[in-house]
C-alpha cells in the first residue's frame, strides 16, 4: 500500500536531502488533510468488505479515488457501480464530495450523479450531517 511517507522518502532520495535546501520545507509541508487520509484509507482498505473495490487513478494523490461497488445481494445484485471520491483541502472540518458515475435509478442519487445523504452534508437540519469526528470509513 502506498502511504504518504514512503511516498516523501522516496521524492526526498531523488532532490537529496532536505537540509540542504531551505525553501523546500516550506513547498514540502504535508497538509493536515493528507495525513488523516494516509491513515483514513489503510482503515478503509483494511475493513473493505469483498464487493468493494477502491482504485487509485494517481497513487500520489490519496485525496482522489473511485470506489467500485458490486452488491452480491437485493434489488441491486450484479450491477456494478462506479462512486468519485474527492476529499477537499479542509477535510475533516468538511465532508468528502461523492459522485456517482454509474448511471442509476435510486432516490438518494440524482440524474446527474449527485448523492442526497445527510451524512455527506456539511450542515443538516437533522443534525446527523458531517463531523469531525467521522471517517472515510
Amino acid at each position: 500500500m502506498l502511504t504518504l511517507a514512503s511516498k516523501l522518502k522516496r521524492d526526498d532520495g531523488v532532490r537529496g536531502p532536505r537540509a540542504s535546501n531551505p525553501a523546500s520545507d516550506s513547498t514540502r509541508r504535508v497538509s493536515v488533510r493528507d495525513k488523516l487520509l494516509v491513515k483514513d484509507v489503510a482503515e478503509l482498505e483494511a475493513n473493505l468488505p469483498c464487493t468493494c473495490k477502491v482504485n487509485f487513478p494517481d497513487p500520489n494523490k490519496l485525496h482522489y479515488f473511485q470506489l467500485t461497488v458490486i452488491p452480491d445481494e437485493g434489488y441491486y445484485q450484479g450491477g456494478k457501480f462506479q462512486f468519485e471520491i474527492e476529499v477537499p483541502d479542509a477535510y475533516n472540518m468538511v465532508p468528502p464530495k461523492v459522485k456517482c458515475l454509474t448511471r442509476i435509478w435510486h432516490p438518494n442519487i440524482t440524474e446527474t450523479g449527485e448523492i442526497c445523504l445527510s451524512l455527506l452534508r456539511e450542515h443538516s437540519i437533522d443534525g446527523t450531517g458531517w463531523a469531525p469526528t467521522r471517517t472515510l470509513k
